[in-house]
């Protein structure tokens, strides 16, 4: 690695959790529920004490939790079928996957009892001057508050978007995902990892229930993990900036918010087993939950073109000005919730 991964915890009456430089990584949180269990919602990749891992992109040597992407995905080559094209705006960098925040050293801010600040300098030439968070656990609830500032050197118009990555248990179908209102769902409009695709590529449906397989049957992607063994995406556009996942087999439920003018859709991220390279090995098993104004995380060049999203009216980037500061709040919360 460029350098060592330095970590700051923060415990508080609620719960406790760590963050790392690494990608500015949240993760992982454990909350004290009412009733006294203590439940720790979000994805720790199984290889973060393997020496191999530095031979892997930064953002994936000690993968874990939530973290912000800006901008979000990454260019590449791809073959994409008609109506998507990669004749938008890019720039030196953009196929970083998940931008340089997700790949560099935090600096540390503020830390207390009560918050945890971090920043992330981008390079000279890049459009975007640098990331903040600050994150804060509610001292009255099972909950952290998360707040992310972009402070933007050059125009520019970029995807960008959230990236929280829960656990899940082995059984299938053992945690629900309750994804509130919302408009469709789109599928990926190619391979997200070649021989492990399983949903209907390039399609459209009203609701996670019944979702198209290559094979021409339906699966229930609203119940996590999947049967099959897959690496796939799908994006919720017209977001109503919550979403739920409810853990039927330990009796909670982690709820995400955030603001839904800045994230119109939701990417579902389903890692189940699908690729068999390492550092995967045909064991990760988590669900990305990731507020995204972005099309799929196929980079900047795609998500500022045309394409069936922006074309339906889903915004997939945000215009920056020149010195101007963004700033986005969203939550993470846990609470009980009926067994099975």
């Amino acid at each position: 690695m460029s350098a060592t991964t330095t970590r700051r915890a923060l415990a508080w009456a609620h719960g406790c959790l760590s963050t790392q430089s690494l990608g500015g990584m949240l993760g992982p949180v454990l909350f004290l529920l009412p009733d006294g269990r203590q439940v720790s919602p979000l994805h720790v990749a199984p290889w973060g004490n393997d020496p191999k891992r530095e031979t892997l992109p930064e953002i994936l040597q000690e993968l874990r939790g939530e973290w912000p992407c800006v901008p979000f995905g990454s260019d590449a080559e791809r073959l994409l079928p008609p109506g998507w094209s990669a004749t938008g705006e890019s720039f030196d960098g953009a196929g970083v996957p998940h931008g340089h925040g997700s790949n560099a050293h935090w600096t540390w801010g503020d830390c207390d009892d009560h918050q945890i600040t971090m920043e992330c300098h981008y390079p000279d030439d890049h459009p975007i001057r640098l990331l903040r968070r600050r994150i804060v656990p509610d001292q009255s609830a099972a909950a952290v508050d998360i707040t992310l500032e972009i402070e933007v050197r050059l125009p520019c118009r970029l995807p960008i978007g959230l990236h929280p990555t829960f656990r899940l248990s082995p059984r299938p179908g053992s945690v629900v995902i309750e994804a509130g209102n919302f408009d469709r769902v789109w599928s990926f409009p190619g391979h997200v990892e070649p021989g492990a695709a399983l949903f209907a590529p390039d399609r459209q449906w009203p609701s996670l229930a019944k979702v198209e397989t290559r094979s021409g049957l339906t699966v229930d992607a609203a119940q996590v993990p999947l049967a099959e063994e897959t690496e796939d995406l799908l994006q919720l556009s017209g977001m109503d900036g919550r979403v739920a996942l409810r853990y039927r087999d330990e009796g909670f439920r982690a709820r995400l918010s955030w603001q839904k003018e800045h994230f119109p859709s939701l990417l579902l991220w389903y890692s189940n087993r699908g690729r068999k390279a390492y550092p995967w090995n045909g064991r990760h098993v988590a669900l990305g939950v990731e507020p995204v104004a972005s099309a799929f995380d196929l980079g900047p060049a795609v998500a500022t073109a045309a394409n069936p999203l922006a074309s339906s009216g889903v915004s997939t980037a945000i215009a920056y000005g020149p010195g101007q500061t963004f700033t986005t709040r969203y939550r993470l919360a846990v609470e009980a919730a009926p067994m099975g």
